[in-house]
């Protein structure tokens, strides 16, 4: 079995995911028994755009790249990648919200996050 010649095992810099990022998922995983690292996913399309998420997992599998720093170690497979280059991952305190913030996601896309057959553009 041969795998994909372009597909990167080890990530470097296609993503980007901030101090206060790392801070905050090192926070979260610390406590998590057999949690190895955090998975990456996007979900939907169409009208209402993509979702981009992220849970804790306890294992990559054989179609993860692998983004590690400073003890992050977060999963990301071939086709969420396709979907993720050139985004940074932050984390933002406004008030009492406290969120995970995906920026540039549209980068590497070309989208803009509007569907011109919905009648109304962002907005979400």
């Amino acid at each position: 079995m041969t795998g994909n010649p372009q597909f990167k095992k080890q990530l470097t810099d296609e993503i980007d995911v901030t101090p206060e990022a790392i801070k905050q998922l090192l926070a979260l995983t610390k406590d998590e028994e057999d949690v190895t690292g955090v998975r990456i996913f996007v979900s939907g399309g169409g009208c209402s755009g993509m979702n981009y998420g992220m849970t804790l997992v306890e294992q990559p599998t054989e179609f993860d790249a692998i983004w590690s720093r400073d003890g992050l170690n977060m999963y990301v497979d071939a086709v969420a990648l396709n979907y993720l280059e050139g985004v940074e991952i932050d984390f933002q305190e406004k008030g009492v919200n406290r969120s995970f913030v995906f920026k540039n996601v549209f980068a590497s896309t070309g989208g803009s996050g509007a569907c011109g057959g919905c009648g109304s553009a962002g907005g979400h």
